[in-house]
């Protein structure tokens, strides 16, 4: 890698860095969803800031080509990511059930409440009806 690429990858590594630490303190991102976010820059930081260690790892792995690595490990990333949001929209859909059921509970029983003061609420109405004729 050229000292030109290498200055150029930090140039960007760095402020996505930046941005990750900056939306977990604004509470945009969420501290589980950072861990991943930082492991990814701090990997591509490594990347580049070692020249020799992504040919080492694909050595040890068996891969020929070293930038092969960086596709397989974006692969595996995404794959991974696809899991999660998957596991995290079933796990989310479940929420949005129980709490549509115990919305519809409690509706049902404001209705049911409702329907047993209006008899209260006429004869009100009929108290103060027969006190305006007097």
């Amino acid at each position: 890698m050229t000292t030109n690429l290498q200055i150029l990858a930090v140039c960007l590594t760095l402020p996505f860095l930046f941005v990750i630490l900056r939306l977990v303190r604004r509470r945009k991102l969420r501290a589980k969803y950072s861990f991943l976010w930082l492991s990814v820059g701090g990997a591509l930081l490594a990347f580049t800031l070692v020249p020799g260690l992504m040919e080492t790892l694909s050595a040890k792995v068996g891969i020929l080509y070293p930038p092969t690595l960086l596709f397989l490990g974006a692969i595996m990333l995404l794959l991974f990511l696809s899991v999660h949001f998957s596991w995290e929209l079933s796990r989310l859909e479940d929420r949005m059930r129980t709490v549509a059921e115990e919305l519809a509970l409690a509706r049902a029983k404001v209705d049911e409440l409702e329907e047993s003061l209006a008899p209260v609420e006429l004869r009100g109405d009929q108290l103060r009806r027969s006190n305006q004729v007097r």
